[in-house]
């Protein structure tokens, strides 16, 4: 059974579209004081991870940190409008970046903009 994850192109792809993101958040003035570590590498590959499990890859991401519980692990950092919608302009560039058909690209972009709104917990 062919997954999500196989049909845009499995890792690679999903690499292209997570390392494109992180170029744009690594000069974002609103999202980079939300990573605290200096090196982005670590937030880079677990994103990754998640990502290539979501849609149908190995479960590397729960086996090295569980039950994703992403509300949870976003709750120290204030996720405003703001900073989701500058979130969700470098993952437009991500997905830009990456060879996708519009169907797939639809698919992946309709995922993000709905978990990118749930995660908003604070208005200022």
């Amino acid at each position: 059974m062919s997954t999500f994850y196989d049909e845009i192109g499995g890792l690679d792809t999903i690499s292209l579209i997570v390392s494109t993101f992180y170029q744009g958040v690594a000069d974002d003035e609103v999202l980079r004081p939300l990573y605290p570590e200096q090196d982005l590498g670590p937030a880079e590959e677990r994103f990754r991870d998640f990502l290539v499990q979501y849609w149908g890859g190995p479960s590397t991401y729960s086996e090295q940190r569980g039950h994703p519980r992403l509300r949870m692990r976003h709750a120290p950092f204030a996720v405003t409008p703001e900073t989701k919608d500058h979130w969700l302009m470098h993952f437009r560039a991500g997905l830009d970046a990456a060879d996708l058909t519009p169907e797939q690209d639809a698919q992946f972009w309709d995922y993000v903009t709905h978990a990118a709104q749930f995660m908003v917990n604070s208005l200022e």
